[in-house]
């Protein structure tokens, strides 16, 4: 069932939501589904506009089969927070809306027409080439809609679209706001630094006991512990099962004459193309007259590797010489699978052939036929297949036996004797797991927290870890949050306190020598020896230059007849002493190309930001109310 949910939501249906109402996605989220089912129980209301119990829910549901192909073949349903979904899925129905409301005030409109002439446009709903009543229906059946829901949806995202494409449309920028954002964006500065290292202050400074608690007792409401559990667990591995596993020599021949009686004899061919691709720029015609000129030159003695080197539209395989390697019948399209095993002799060259690509000359080059491999051969394999056959009926015979004894016991000693496993325990962890494997599985922390283990002192169901290992659970120690104690937490209160002693030396220090500084001494001779570290031409995507300093360099003033000075606050907790000397202008102009290209992105940017200013307003203006 999740593969098949993934499969769908990654194929054809995807492809039918992303490319046809990705505007709306873009702004909603799939939440942006919506329903003409009206519900009595209304979640929410906007402006006196229901919002129904089933938009809701079909929204969700649309959400949660995104969110469990995105999580994969392992998807848990469990671990997905229904509450969470549902809040978010309410917002978006809420955002379209007021969005559909502002568009229809003014009059916006998307035509029953118009919504059957793109509905039969979209190739996702024809079958070659047409549309396909059956394969509509069934397309939208996947993703839980019906036609007319779907006209609906389509119907409001293409009204809020001409509304947002408006907005789009209308932002713009002046040649002037380019050029200065050119020349920003091109400016280099040149800059020294030294740092005032922080280690030496950390080993100087001393906190006392009496600072510690007094800290404590002013902040003792901060000090709580984590939620915690242990657990004790049994692990079934298959590959644990795999090497009590032994095969026969009986058996292993056995399965090597099922291999020969069940062999099928199969013929592949080695064949190479030159193709004459029909494109906008090359009509049909064209390309049957340049393909049966080159069939002429062939016949005229040229070398088909040579002639497709030079001649052929499909650029890989020409620079192999048309070679398209070896491959069974069905690989091709019919036309070319029926032209390439029509040829009976090596270096055989067919007639011109027409596919969808265009025109083809197909030589076949080897044929290949399958042979029956020896029993030293196959035995490797048939070993291997045997192992995990019997393996794998191994582990889902022991997984049904470990899943029933483990609901009947009320402990984990008797499956782990039926099953011959071994009881593992592990120390606390809290919700967010730690690194050991088991404590850092999302299914396993979930389970472990589950009330209903902990107050009852229940055994877990199996879980799945992976396609070969899974774990049954048993909460044996659960400690709620409560107040540390001093004890607990005294050495974590000295550190924060020796880093705000650091922090505050650090910052009399810097102050003082930028005091010296403005006053005129030179920053070498501030920095008392410390390194001066010096970088010219630095932009602002600079590599080589730490952040935290380009962040504080862009933001300084420009100096005038002498540097500018910053103290900055550097990642390890030390502080740099910069002066800025210089600040370069790019005398690079933008070619018209550039600045048109430019100004697209800048008006989108500035569109898509009035957009969703104007979706703010709207929203802080309706009258939305919320159960």
């Amino acid at each position: 069932m999740l593969q098949s949910i993934r499969d769908n939501s990654q194929g054809i249906i995807a492809k039918v939501i992303v490319g046809l109402i990705a505007i709306t996605f873009a702004l909603f989220g799939v939440e942006s589904l919506v329903s003409l089912t009206a519900g009595s129980n209304a979640p929410a209301t906007v402006n006196g506009e229901e919002i129904s119990q089933q938009e809701l829910y079909q929204g969700v549901q649309l959400q949660r089969r995104q969110m469990l192909s995105q999580m994969g073949e392992d998807a848990d349903p469990a671990l997905l927070d229904e509450n969470l979904i549902s809040n978010m899925v309410l917002e978006g129905l809420i955002e379209q809306s007021v969005l559909v409301q502002s568009a229809e005030n003014q009059g916006l409109t998307f035509s029953d027409p118009m919504i059957d002439q793109l509905i039969l446009a979209t190739k996702e709903f024809q079958v070659d080439g047409r549309f396909d009543r059956a394969q509509f229906e069934a397309t939208l059946r996947n993703v839980g809609l019906t036609p007319l829901m779907y006209r609906d949806l389509v119907r409001k995202e293409k009204v809020t679209e001409q509304e947002r494409v408006a907005y789009l449309l209308s932002a713009f920028s002046l040649p002037g706001e380019l050029n200065t954002l050119t020349a920003l964006q091109n400016q280099t500065r040149d800059f020294r630094y030294f740092v005032l290292g922080a280690d030496d202050l950390r080993s100087s400074l001393q906190v006392s006991d009496a600072d510690v608690e007094a800290y404590f007792a002013e902040h003792s409401a901060e000090f709580m512990t984590e939620e915690q559990v242990a657990i004790e667990y049994l692990l079934l591995d298959r590959s644990a099962l795999e090497q009590e596993i032994t095969v026969s020599e009986q058996e292993l021949e056995t399965a090597y004459q099922q291999l020969v009686d069940n062999f099928q004899a199969s013929e592949q061919r080695h064949a190479a193309h030159i193709l004459v691709e029909v494109s906008d720029s090359r009509d049909d015609a064209a390309a049957k007259e340049k393909i049966e000129s080159l069939a002429q030159r062939l016949q005229a003695g040229e070398s088909f590797a040579d002639l497709a080197q030079a001649e052929s539209d499909d650029p890989v395989s020409a620079e192999m010489g048309g070679d398209l390697g070896v491959n069974e019948k069905g690989v091709f399209s019919e036309a070319f699978d029926d032209a390439l095993y029509s040829l009976q002799e090596k270096g055989d060259v067919s007639a011109p052939v027409r596919t969808e690509y265009g025109y083809h000359l197909i030589q076949l080059v080897d044929v290949v036929e399958s042979e029956v491999p020896s029993f030293a051969a196959a035995r490797a394999g048939l070993e291997s297949d045997l192992i995990d056959a019997r393996s794998e009926e191994e582990y889902v015979g022991q997984l049904e036996r470990l899943a029933d004894i483990s609901f009947s016991s009320g402990d984990l000693l008797e499956p782990a004797e039926a099953l011959g496993l071994k009881i593992q325990k592990t120390e606390l962890f809290s919700r967010v797991g730690n690194e050991a494997e088991i404590t850092s599985n999302p299914k396993v922390l979930a389970m472990a927290f589950d009330p209903e283990l902990i107050n009852d002192g229940l055994n877990s169901t199996p879980i799945e870890l992976d396609s070969g290992r899974a774990v049954v659970l048993r909460v044996v120690q659960h400690e709620l949050p409560r107040a540390e104690e001093l004890s607990e937490v005294a050495d974590q209160i000295r550190a924060l306190l020796v880093e705000e002693k650091v922090a505050e030396a650090l910052n009399t220090q810097a102050d003082e020598l930028i005091a010296r500084l403005k006053q005129g001494e030179a920053l070498e001779a501030v920095a008392g020896g410390a390194e001066v570290i010096a970088e010219n031409g630095v932009n602002r995507s600079g590599e080589g230059v730490a952040q935290e300093l380009r962040t504080a360099l862009f933001s300084m003033p420009k100096p005038a007849d002498k540097p500018s000075y910053a103290a900055v606050d550097m990642l390890d907790g030390s502080k740099a002493l910069v002066a800025l000397d210089k600040v370069s202008e790019s005398e690079e102009t933008l070619e018209a190309e550039q600045l048109r290209f430019m100004g697209m992105m800048l008006n989108n940017r500035l569109g898509q930001q009035d957009y969703q200013d104007h979706l703010s307003q709207l929203k802080q203006k309706a009258e939305i109310e919320r159960l």
